[in-house]
């Protein structure tokens, strides 16, 4: 399977249905009430954990998803029918950022664990919610309130307990080979691995640890050289890293002086990264000279190597069973992540909707009320019905919008905008 570890792609909630304007038609009832019933709401657009899948692929063909618009209200005062949520599935590990500002939404780990992208409209009032003692007969309905719609940028991290990192052809997937099932690709050349690839490793029934080899680091990786931050990303999810260094000296490369660059990308990259729990292994025992270079890499590092052969098979029971006596000892990733385990539903930071939020400001001749609320709420409504505008108009002044009006200093013939209507002042 290809893996894909980034996706951009555009949600757009459902419209609210619109309000019914209907008036009760009964033989005998000459003069029937309102009974035009409410707009449905739209479908809003959510992203689920599915642990099934490993790659945002599917993103790759698909990346305009839209939910359905809430059904139009009708007389009798039947509601219309709601709209159905639309489910984007994505792997554990996704972190979801608004594209247009950068913005992280959602990290997505646990399995089920839900973001609210995009929230579907409400719908409009039939005119029924619009009767009144002195309108005892409205003849205007509200629009269905529009959905949600962004693009967001998806970022996948791979979950894994143990992280294998090294400069290419230090032996990682080599190792990932023989300490798991994994099947990576393996060849003699730079940037073999272009993706991570994840194995489990069983010690005994009940014991196991995910690791990801991660592909090789290069000098300049934090900086983006290469496929340095595409690679360095999937290494912040690992609770333990293991630093395969290349003992041979092959190719012309000095052990101790790949091990140090190493360590240093990752600081330069995160400083978090660079203090995190590591294990040192030294590879390639069975070339001649490797055991003169681990000696070498133990000295100058000051830490305990592990010295293996991939290849042969030496070592890598004891290397296999200390990253599993370390991993007993840590916290995992989720347990460090999320506080809690009552955290099932992210919801999206919104601008506030209530009607009394707003501000007014001069601009030239003309005094200007901003507000999300009230701004929305005039796109739901035909002010050229005049009786429309007279609710409106009552309206303004029922949430103070007047009151502040005549604190800013308005006067009688002064000019008062709002979103995009226009009218003039009179007391």
């Amino acid at each position: 399977m290809q893996f894909v570890d980034r996706a951009r792609i555009y949600v757009a909630a459902g419209a609210g249905g619109d309000g019914c304007v209907s008036f009760r038609r009964e033989k005998y009832v000459p003069a029937g009430g309102p009974d035009g019933g409410r707009g449905g709401d739209g479908g809003s657009v959510y992203l689920e954990v599915d642990p099934s899948m490993t790659t945002l692929l599917d993103f790759r063909y698909k990346n305009h998803y839209k939910a359905d618009r809430g059904g139009n209200g009708q007389g009798g005062n039947r509601e219309g029918k709601t709209a159905p949520d639309l489910v984007i599935k994505v792997p554990p590990g996704t972190v979801v950022k608004d594209a247009e500002t950068g913005e992280i939404l959602a990290d997505l780990v646990r399995p089920n664990q839900r973001l609210l992208a995009a929230r579907g409209g409400r719908g409009g009032r039939g005119n029924a919610a619009f009767a009144t003692p002195t309108r005892q007969a409205p003849t205007f309905a509200e629009k269905g309130e529009p959905g949600e719609a962004r693009w967001l940028l998806l970022e996948l991290k791979v979950i894994a307990d143990v992280g294998l990192v090294g400069y290419p052809n230090a032996g990682k997937s080599t190792l990932l080979s023989v300490i798991s099932s994994a099947k990576p690709k393996i060849a003699s050349y730079p940037f073999t691995t272009l993706s991570p690839n994840l194995g489990v490793v069983k010690i005994d029934a009940g014991k196991s640890f995910v690791v990801a080899d991660i592909p090789g680091l290069i000098e300049g990786a934090h900086s983006g050289v290469g496929l340095g931050h595409d690679f360095l990303r999937h290494v912040e999810r690992t609770r333990l890293l293991v630093h395969v260094v290349d003992c041979s000296g092959m190719e012309g490369r000095d052990p101790v002086d790949d091990y140090y660059r190493v360590r240093e990308e990752l600081a330069l990259f995160s400083r978090e990264l660079a203090e995190r729990p590591f294990i040192v292994a030294g590879n390639k025992l069975d070339i001649p000279g490797a055991e003169e270079n681990l000696e070498r890499l133990k000295e100058a590092s000051g830490r305990e190597v592990v010295g293996i052969s991939a290849a042969t098979g030496q070592g890598i029971k004891e290397l296999v069973y200390k990253i599993w006596h370390m991993l007993e000892q840590m916290p995992s990733y989720l347990e460090e992540s999320i506080p809690g385990d009552d955290i099932e539903l992210i919801q999206v930071h919104r601008s506030s909707r209530r009607l009394s939020d707003f501000t007014i400001r001069r601009e030239a001749d003309a005094f200007v009320v901003e507000g999300e609320g009230l701004e929305n709420l005039m796109r739901r409504h035909n002010l050229a019905n005049p009786e429309t505008l007279r609710w409106w108009m009552l309206l303004l002044d029922d949430v103070g919008v007047m009151e502040a009006l005549r604190n800013a200093g308005i006067q009688d013939g002064d000019t008062v905008r709002i979103g995009g209507w226009e009218f003039e002042y009179l007391s």
